[in-house]
């Protein structure tokens, strides 16, 4: 037997008790969250009795259950739900916002996690600027030198900070790298407090580094959102406004992955 369920614009035809099932789920919204038992048959197309079986299975299974005045929502849809936000990566929750940071910022926005005396560059936007800065998608980067760095380790167990540390000596890279372990341990107690950290010429000369910490839903430091510039482009009096804007984008991040993992 073929029914016809109504879609939106129109009518297709299904044949399966999935489809009638799914058929049922799809017509609950915010503007209708209660239906009656004869309202879904009739939207349906079908009889009161064949609305019925599907009505009981769905309710079974924690899909829908009984309301006053029909039928909603069950517990197994909100699950089911919550399940998705889970599966969401950081990385697909974070570029949104990255895109905005880059367009506002008109400078190269980087997404980085620590992995033991790494970090690695999960994702990244470029600015549209002729001359880019040569980071990819899985490039690796010291411990001890830039803004993502610094920022990784400063929210680090201080056990596991002087572990790493002392794992072996650190590499300098210019004039301006940190390769001495107290002297780095200072600088984050620094960047603890202001909540953000700023560095420049400490892994390139050139570059200017600003990067806020993102937390996960327990409110640990899970990852670092920067953006990267040749200082040459950012003067002195946007330095305010370029850290107001990444400590945003890092509070964005840190919401959505709150929700998801609520």
């Amino acid at each position: 037997m073929v029914e016809r369920v109504e879609t939106g614009g129109g009518y297709r035809e299904r044949n399966s008790t999935a489809d009638r099932a799914l058929g049922i789920l799809m017509l609950f919204d915010a503007d209708k969250p209660v239906w009656g038992s004869n309202e879904i048959a009739a939207r349906l197309g079908v009889s009161r009795s064949t609305s019925y079986r599907y009505l009981q299975s769905l309710i079974s299974t924690g899909f829908i259950e009984e309301a006053p005045g029909g039928f909603r929502l069950g517990p197994k849809i909100f699950e089911l739900a919550r399940m998705a936000r889970i599966g969401l990566g950081l990385s697909e929750i974070a570029l949104p916002i990255m895109r905005k940071l880059a367009a506002q910022a008109n400078e190269a926005v980087l997404l980085t996690r620590r992995s033991g005396r790494s970090v690695v560059c999960l994702d990244l936007v470029e600015a549209h600027h002729i001359v880019r800065l040569s980071y990819e998608r899985g490039h690796v980067l010291p411990i001890n030198a830039g803004a993502s760095a610094e920022v990784l380790l400063a929210w680090a167990d201080p056990a596991e900070v002087s572990a790493v540390l002392a794992q072996a000596p650190l590499e300098r890279f210019t004039a301006r790298t940190l390769t001495d372990p107290q002297a780095l341990i200072t600088r984050l107690a620094y960047i603890r407090k202001r909540g953000i950290a700023l560095s420049q010429g400490e892994l390139d000369e050139h570059i200017l580094g600003i990067a806020a910490p993102i937390r996960d839903a327990t409110g640990s430091v899970c990852a670092a959102i920067s953006i990267a510039a040749l200082a040459r482009r950012m003067p002195r009096s946007e330095l305010t406004s370029a850290e107001v804007a990444v400590r945003t984008a890092a509070a964005s991040i840190s919401r959505q992955l709150e929700i998801r993992d609520a």
